[in-house]
């Protein structure tokens, strides 16, 4: 096999390989011995009938496809590891010459990792990010935790109000005809829930147990179904049970049930407090580096070759499609729920793609330029936490991981610490 590289623009290249002769006549016999017992002719046995009969009944090219696809791929891997290019692409491949008794040549395209021309990374202005904690948010939380911890009890005493779970049956009318799929019996609906058409659910409120109540709406423009979008209807309801939410005492007896560690209700607002604190204060941080590290990569110049994008965008397609997956849900069902086909898909992931190659391209240049390693102690110690999450033991770990694996893991590393770099020397505003 011989190679020659041709650079290309925008961060491409063209690989020319040629395979000679001798290699294509091994191919072609092995396409033959593959195929043959396939092939029958007159007079002879299947599977017994001589390569140069095959050929001179179907011509030499009968066994071209398969023989190009061995070769191809044997060659490709051989060259991808001897061109010293760092490619970042699957090849577009051109079969140039392919005949019996001469070389086979093919080209493989392919778009290789692009330079990155670093701008400002450091002393970039990032908003300044408030982590003071207020008495309402305080508040507002512990709210939280005691609808959380509510229960449920029914009411026979009083009409509908807000917030409350009614049972109801119902039945709407279009200029006064009833319509397809406006009727429900003993349906479950939590007032203020949004999950009726807008202004339905209000017109409840005051309604009374067994007594018919007319609730009038106008159903959306853009509404779902196409014989009812800015029709008025009036809903014929009868609401036959109320529930409402009955919230604990907010005492000490609560925070003590709710708090693994406060004992008395100003002990459980303190805890409260301190969390939504480390919160904000890690929302700030997240925030800082977003915001760091997209002026980073704005500033940086990538000369980015289509290729690479793709693959990318494939890449994060194929991740969702796992995802599904493992929800229960095929790809084919996901598209017909919305409308969507994998052309379409690939192009809504590419600006995403395009952005997590730029964001892991500048981050590596500035590990480079900073001069960022990673020690076997600092990842002993990353693998250390992930054995302690996992709830293993860290050489257990260490035994699913190669080489490669490890690798990743250190360039994983020294990227995130490139990220602290320029967060810990932006400017906050």
């Amino acid at each position: 096999m011989s190679l020659q590289v041709e650079n290309l623009e925008h961060n491409m290249a063209k690989l020319t390989i040629t395979v000679s002769a001798e290699e294509v006549e091994k191919a072609l016999q092995a396409a033959y011995l593959k195929q043959r017992s396939k092939i029958s002719l007159p007079g002879f046995r299947k599977g017994k009938v001589p390569r140069q009969m095959i050929e001179k009944m179907y011509g030499p090219e009968v066994f071209y496809d398969e023989a190009a696809n061995h070769m191809i791929s044997e060659a490709y891997g051989k060259a991808y590891d001897e061109c010293e290019l760092e490619i970042a692409s699957q090849p577009t491949i051109d079969v140039v010459q392919l005949e019996k008794g001469k070389d086979f040549i093919f080209t493989a395209e392919v778009a290789v990792k692009p330079e990155v021309k670093l701008g400002e990374y450091k002393g970039l202005k990032v908003d300044k990010v408030s982590t003071r904690v207020m008495q309402k948010e305080v508040d507002e939380e512990i709210e939280k935790e005691r609808e959380r911890n509510a229960r449920t009890v029914e009411v026979t005493d009083r009409a509908v109000q807000d917030k409350d779970i009614v049972t109801l049956d119902f039945e709407g009318f279009v200029d006064g005809v009833a319509f397809e799929g406006g009727k429900g019996e003993n349906y479950p609906l939590t007032i203020g829930s949004g999950a009726f058409i807008p202004g339905f659910e209000e017109q409840l409120i005051g309604a009374e147990i067994d007594k018919e109540t007319e609730v009038k709406v106008t159903f959306p423009e853009e509404y779902q179904a196409k014989e009812l979008a800015g029709k008025e209807a009036v809903f014929k309801c009868t609401v036959h049970e109320i529930k409402a939410k009955e919230l604990p005492e907010l005492d000490d007896e609560f925070a003590s049930e709710v708090s693994e560690e406060a004992e008395t209700l100003e002990d459980y607002k303190a805890e409260v407090k301190a969390k939504i604190k480390e919160r904000k204060e890690n929302e700030g941080k997240e925030k800082k580096e977003n915001q760091a590290v997209e002026q980073a990569v704005a500033n940086a110049e990538i000369d980015l070759p289509a290729p690479m994008v793709d693959l990318q965008a494939k890449q994060m397609a194929d991740d969702f499609a796992r995802r599904i997956m493992q929800q229960g849900m095929s790809v084919e069902q996901y598209f017909q729920f919305t409308g969507l086909n994998e052309e379409k898909m690939m192009e809504e992931l590419k600006p995403q793609a395009e952005k997590r190659i730029r964001t892991r391209l500048v981050l590596e240049a500035i590990v480079a330029a900073e001069n960022i390693e990673v020690s076997d102690e600092r990842l002993d110690e990353e693998l250390q936490k992930m054995a302690d999450s996992y709830q293993m033991e860290v050489e257990k770990l260490k035994e699913f991981m190669g080489e490669n694996e490890k690798k990743q893991m250190k360039e994983d590393i020294a990227v995130q610490d490139a990220v602290t770099l320029i967060t810990e020397a932006a400017v906050e505003e």
